[in-house]
């Protein structure tokens, strides 16, 4: 049993851990895991329509400004705010980027070659968009699954880069910045060394790895960190960013083997905002909604009026879960 206040290192918080509770009697809403099969005439296949047009008969990776955008370089100027009430233009851009033309396939189904190219078009497109006018940060993001709101099953992640630092990106700049300051050490390769040597890594690669970290928010949450450290998408070489796409691949496989279907989840890329911050500590985060098949983990009074996550699960073991769907 895992009862006790963990610190989050990258975030600065603590984590509240109830394993104790993860099999409470349960008689609230059980949710569906069955996702819709998409339609191959989606509006984010090839041939698609969309608001703005049709979508050419691509085969591969396919980039493209979102039709609803929340940043754009046409964003209007807002109305004067003053010191309390405060306003910004949300400049920037926003991108949907097609993994495949196949809408049946996801991540766990590229090829090397394939989820190879996903990432080095992440790559290209975080060095591109950070030099738009006004932006601040680019933010890669998928959301997959109808649990956590996703509006087409057709495999795809977008990119917000905009007028601002997302909140939980700050934070951890802010942190790293000071855990140097502190210790003289990088707060990432202290992280990397420390899991590294545990029992929670659940894929490996030639220069990244995973694991359900100690500090993990989420029942199955699974951090994906490079064993060199860096700040940022853009530091990463042709190799790196291939061994990140295998490694990524690997952990979808086994969120997907964990209970038969296509586990949801939320996959976010954790880097650099624009300009020097040499100790931010690049990694990805992908967080499942599930505690077991049907259950959610609702964020509720704690959550969302307290503003600290419990999580009513053993890291150990759930990283243990996962490796065992190899078997």
């Amino acid at each position: 049993m895992t009862w006790e206040l963990r610190w989050h290192p990258f975030r600065g918080t603590w984590v509240l851990f109830t394993s104790h509770r993860g099999d409470r009697p349960w008689i609230g809403e059980a949710v569906a895991p069955e996702e819709p099969t998409p339609s191959a005439e989606n509006a984010l296949a090839p041939g698609g329509k969309r608001l703005s047009g049709t979508n050419p008969d691509y085969r591969g990776v396919y980039v493209f400004t979102n039709d609803l955008p929340v940043f754009s370089p046409e964003a209007p100027v807002p109305s004067p705010g003053d010191s309390l009430y405060r306003t910004r233009r949300a400049l920037g851009s926003a991108e949907v980027i097609c993994y495949h033309h196949d809408p049946a396939r996801s991540l766990a189904e590229l090829t090397d070659d394939e989820v190879a190219a996903v990432m080095t078009t992440w790559r290209e497109r975080t060095s591109q968009l950070q030099s738009l006018d006004g932006v601040e940060h680019v933010l890669i993001f998928e959301n997959r699954g109808a649990l956590v709101g996703t509006s087409n099953p057709h495999p795809h992640c977008q990119i917000y880069a905009g007028s601002m630092t997302y909140a939980t990106m700050a934070r951890e700049a802010e942190v790293a910045k000071g855990y140097r300051q502190d210790t003289g050490h990088s707060l990432l390769a202290d992280v990397i060394d420390r899991e590294r040597s545990g029992s929670r890594i659940v894929a490996e690669g030639s220069h990244f790895f995973a694991c359900v970290p100690w500090f993990a928010l989420y029942a199955y949450e699974v951090h994906i960190l490079p064993i060199r450290p860096v700040a940022s998408l853009v530091d990463l070489d042709g190799d790196e960013c291939r061994s990140l796409a295998l490694v990524l691949r690997e952990v979808v496989r086994l969120y997907d083997a964990l209970w038969g279907f296509r586990l949801p989840y939320v996959l976010a890329v954790h880097q650099a905002p624009v300009g020097e911050h040499p100790d931010y500590p690049f990694h990805i985060e992908l967080h499942p909604p599930l505690r077991r098949p049907g259950l959610l983990k609702y964020l509720a009074g704690p959550e969302v009026g307290g503003g600290s996550m419990t999580n009513e699960s053993d890291p150990d073991e759930k990283a243990a879960e996962l490796r065992g769907t190899r078997a």
